[in-house]
């Protein structure tokens, strides 16, 4: 079991409230700062193909300014490639990308794309970043994230919790078993597991209870509740309920 959870805080969403005016306000890298102090472990920024939040100035900011690590989100695509080995980035994610949707819809497919990504995985290690495949909780893309010699995944945990917010409470009780089998399977075969997407106050618990995750990555929830609760604390509410809840996971397991 990870003792201690790692919280990694997305900022993409600043810079979509100042896209939506233009000019630089609010800035993304004063909330990257503002997460840090709040107990956030890592900062998380998904440059996309169309720029439509973060902005290659955007990158060059927080890696110059920020003091802990930062995870770079991207597409597999050679132009999204050459800028991770230009900047070098503490770790980076390969998603799937499609224009036209409005936000991640799911997890990556490593089985098909196998050779193609492997390319990335060897080239980014190789620049020291830390690898990981976003990808449904699946023995089959965990197997081919470890063949392609990915050292960590991050589960898509975004359909189970939408059901669990919808209540829809069969179906989000057999979603969180495969999550909790995708966790177990891929931690045996040597994967360092991660969880993101989706996760609120109300849906976190179960994930971060989860032993063998050790980072969840948390973005839009988090820069909505700012807007009424201020980032600071809606930050320091979350670290709260993810550490309560692997504090009474480890406090089970001992009994």
């Amino acid at each position: 079991m990870a003792s201690e959870l790692r919280l990694g805080v997305n900022v993409d969403h600043v810079a979509t409230i100042r896209n939506a005016r233009g000019g630089g306000l609010p800035d993304p890298v004063r909330a990257a700062k503002a997460a840090a102090a709040a107990g956030a472990d890592s900062i998380v920024a998904h440059l996309r193909e169309d720029r439509r939040h973060i902005s290659d100035d955007d990158l060059i900011r927080l890696l110059d300014a920020i003091e802990i690590p930062l995870t770079l989100e991207m597409a597999a695509t050679d132009e999204m490639l050459g800028i991770a080995l230009r900047h070098a980035p503490h770790a980076v994610c390969i998603v799937p990308e499609r224009r036209e949707e409005q936000t991640t819809e799911g997890g990556l497919d490593v089985v098909s794309g196998h050779n193609h990504l492997k390319r990335f995985v060897d080239d980014l290690g190789e620049r020291g970043a830390i690898v990981s495949m976003f990808i449904e909780p699946d023995r089959a893309q965990l197997d081919a994230s470890r063949s392609i010699g990915a050292p960590a995944v991050e589960i898509h945990v975004g359909a189970y919790c939408d059901a669990l917010i919808d209540g829809k409470e069969y179906e989000a009780d057999c979603l969180l078993d495969r999550i909790v089998d995708a966790a177990e399977y891929g931690t045996k075969i040597g994967l360092k597991m991660h969880a993101g997407h989706g996760i609120t106050f109300d849906t976190v618990g179960p994930v971060a209870a989860i032993p063998q995750i050790e980072e969840l990555n948390i973005g839009h929830f988090l820069i909505g509740e700012a807007i009424f609760d201020g980032l600071h604390s809606s930050i320091k509410r979350m670290r709260g309920l993810m550490d309560k809840a692997r504090s009474n996971a480890i406090d089970e397991a001992i009994v």
